[in-house]
């Protein structure tokens, strides 16, 4: 990697000039020999120089340069992106993208003015290869996929007609300006136009990314804009490919265009099927880590970046590729390792695309710092504007037309922030260096770098103030609980049911027999036995543990409401402890008497009926409860209670339900006892007791209280036969 070579002349010198050395001149010496052999024969021939003296200290630094310098990079970057997090207020007001960048800048101008040459450029090979493959994986693997699975019409909508769009818009707008300054710009032809508009229309995930994390915008909006960025460079490339193709034709016919034309599905589809080939494999291979749960991890990263590179050695997608691989293997895997494996991943990827994002940035600064920079005032400008004006009007036009089929529209605020937030990045940086030589080249770097940096710097720092300007609905910091994702689920059946019986193939019809055809066939082969979920609510379950450890990485810190909080001052507890005893005492003190439905009389007189609150139970056919409820109407100790018989529960259950219209001293007390043969109706029943002989004998139990005179602390007995006591 050229890139990372950059300070290995500055750091050798150093080192060779403080220890009284000389650099190697001529052909470098070979590795195999030791370092008191030389070339010292007048003839060339190899001779031995015997040291006259044994070396206590010693330095060989081109033996470890390349990874020295790569691990040097690796903690420059690491150290810019600790400090911007420890800057106060700096990440508030500034993107992390941006204070990178400017960190590389600053690199890239020390290194300029020691060598007094223009530092290397990060090639397309060290991009593509090894810090593009990192970032893409942790957002396929990721990748909240219900929300990308019901928005896919709209993304595939933006990213494949919307880059077409922007391809050709600005392509033939920027030779319109050619032709119309011939004077500096007449050599550039409509190829090159096209060449350059598939390059610099290609937005940014990476940009995207890590200025959209920062806003915390609505489920939404966030699936549309990644979405479409992630989407967006796999044609882009395919795009620039096509053009390049053409370019080194001696010409084009209309068979070309649309042979060229299968190329891109080709290329398309074919990334698909590769990355969903090796998704599937990956997770038949995770199904036998059980017994080396410590490499588990290592085939998600090794299958993941084989899928990338097989991809680009059959020149498909690899963007394409990673990103369906990751994707489909994601449930499969995090089913059949352990939990720790699944946090080592999750930590790895975070990890990995960390330091490729920050690479990335400061390696886009460091590489702005050029002699081979090209201006014209024509040129750059209308490419900047002809950025903004197509990009909007794209946006604008297509969601215009998918609104009318979409139930949740896109808002004309979600649409503003869509067009605003297209931000380049290292893409477009890394495809400029790829053209082929000409006399434009120049030009077309210099302007890249320029829609670059104002992306980024103006549109990266202006779009969270216009977001909160806008209003735009942020994402709920909460995570949804078990009860929101089976009602959601819920809905998501019912309208796959409401679909089947109106004959109409929607998205919940097709979700729905994919969900069977996955449960049926695929979980069963690719998950082992003892992982099988029994029930969806358990999955359900998992996946919010799995996401909750993931949201607490992500998520804004919340502010604690009782860190503002005072302590009491001591006339409030003693005011707090009045309460309880009060409430306390009366509770001690209340009258309850016991009573049947036998017993159970209406009162004419009474105001407000009350209702028990019961709760719901599922209903069996073998055993049957009674219920028996008691109510404190008034000072007047009159009560009013319900009695109910259900089947239900298959074993002794006792519950305890509270009224709402109650307060702490006028409890509700509702037990439930079970009895597993029909409850019976006798004297003692009417009287308020039962006969523990009778009660025994029948193999039932009511559950019972003793009338106590006014007055008096009620004693309160509760008694229940278990079913393995009675077998006795």
């Amino acid at each position: 990697m050229a890139a990372l070579w950059t300070p290995s002349l500055l750091l050798s010198a150093c080192l060779l000039g403080c220890l009284g050395l000389t650099p190697p001149a001529g052909l470098p010496q070979p590795h195999n020999l030791p370092p008191s052999l030389g070339f010292n024969s007048s003839d060339g021939s190899l001779s031995v120089d015997l040291p006259m003296a044994l070396r206590v200290f010693s330095v060989d630094y081109h033996h470890v340069q390349a990874p020295f310098e790569i691990v040097l990079w690796i903690m420059l970057a690491s150290l810019a992106k600790l400090g911007f997090h420890w800057s106060g207020r700096v990440p508030a007001v500034v993107p992390e993208s941006c204070l990178l960048i400017m960190v590389g800048l600053l690199v890239g101008g020390v290194i300029y003015g020691v060598r007094h040459s223009a530092p290397p450029t990060l090639s397309a090979d060290a991009f593509f290869l090894f810090l593009l493959p990192p970032i893409v994986l942790d957002a396929g693997y990721f990748l909240p996929g219900k929300l990308f699975f019901e928005n896919l019409g709209t993304i595939l909508w933006y990213a494949v007609l919307g880059t077409l769009w922007n391809v050709l818009g600005i392509g033939l707008s920027l030779y319109g300006v050619c032709l119309l300054a011939q004077s500096s710009l007449g050599d550039v032809s409509l190829l090159h136009c096209l060449l350059f508009g598939s390059l610099i229309a290609a937005v940014d995930p990476v940009a995207v990314l890590s200025v959209f994390q920062e806003m915390h915008v609505n489920e939404q909006l966030h699936i549309l804009v990644f979405g479409e960025s992630l989407l967006n460079d796999a044609v882009t490339v395919v795009l620039y490919k096509l053009f390049e193709s053409f370019l080194r034709l001696p010409s084009v016919s209309g068979l070309d265009v649309l042979l060229g034309g299968c190329r891109v599905l080709v290329v398309g589809l074919g990334g698909l099927f590769v990355g969903l080939f090796f998704g599937l494999v990956a997770a038949l291979t995770s199904r036998f880590t059980s017994r080396a749960q410590v490499i588990a991890p290592l085939f998600v990263f090794l299958y993941s970046y084989l899928s990338y590179l097989t991809s680009e050695m059959l020149h498909l997608s690899g963007i394409m590729a990673i990103v369906t691989c990751a994707v489909t293997m994601k449930q499969y895997v995090e089913a059949n390792v352990s939990e720790r494996s699944n946090t080592s991943i999750q930590y790895f990827l975070k990890m990995w695309s960390s330091v490729s994002e920050t690479l990335i940035f400061i390696f886009l600064g460091v590489s702005t710092i050029q002699d081979v920079h090209m201006w014209s005032w024509p040129f750059v400008c209308s490419t900047l504007l002809l950025c903004l004006v197509w990009r909007a009007t794209g946006v604008l036009l297509l969601t215009a037309v998918v609104n009318k089929l979409r139930r949740n529209v896109v808002t004309f605020r979600d649409q503003f922030i869509i067009a605003y937030g297209g931000l380049r990045g290292a893409i477009c940086f890394s495809l400029v260096f790829l053209i082929d030589d000409f006399p434009k080249k120049r030009l077309f770097i210099t302007t890249t770098i320029v829609v670059i940096l104002f992306t980024v710097f103006v549109q990266g720092m202006t779009i969270k103030p216009l977001v909160e300007l806008l209003d735009v609905k942020r994402k709920k910091r909460a995570l949804p609980t078990v009860s929101e994702e089976i009602h959601s689920r819920l809905i998501d059946h019912l309208l796959a049911g409401i679909e089947d019986v109106v004959g109409y193939w929607g998205q919940h019809y097709w979700k729905d027999k994919f969900e069977q055809f996955n449960k049926k066939y695929l979980r069963r082969f690719l998950i082992r036995e003892d992982h099988q979920a029994r029930s969806s609510i358990l999955r359900v379950y998992q996946e919010l543990e799995r996401r909750d450890q993931r949201g607490d990485e992500e998520a804004p810190p919340l502010v604690d409401p009782r860190s503002h909080s005072r302590p009491l001052l001591p006339e409030e507890m003693d005011s707090i402890r009045r309460i309880l005893s009060r409430n306390l005492h009366n509770f001690n003190n209340k009258q309850t008497p016991a009573y049947s439905r036998h017993t159970l009389y209406q009162d004419a007189t009474m105001e407000r009926p009350r209702r028990p609150l019961h709760r719901h139970q599922s209903l069996g056919e073998r055993y049957t409860y009674n219920t028996i409820t008691h109510w404190r109407q008034g000072e007047d100790g009159e009560f009013h209670g319900s009695h109910r018989v259900r089947t239900g529960l298959s074993r002794s259950h006792t519950e305890l339900f509270v009224a709402p219209e109650l307060t702490v001293a006028s409890p509700v007390l509702v037990v439930c006892s079970i009895s597993p043969r029909p409850v019976l109706q006798d004297s003692a029943a009417q009287s308020g007791s039962v006969d523990p002989k009778a009660s025994t004998a029948g193999g039932d139990q009511v559950c019972t209280q003793h009338q106590t005179p006014l007055g008096r602390a009620q004693k309160k007995q509760l008694s229940f036969v278990l079913e393995n006591e009675k077998q006795q």
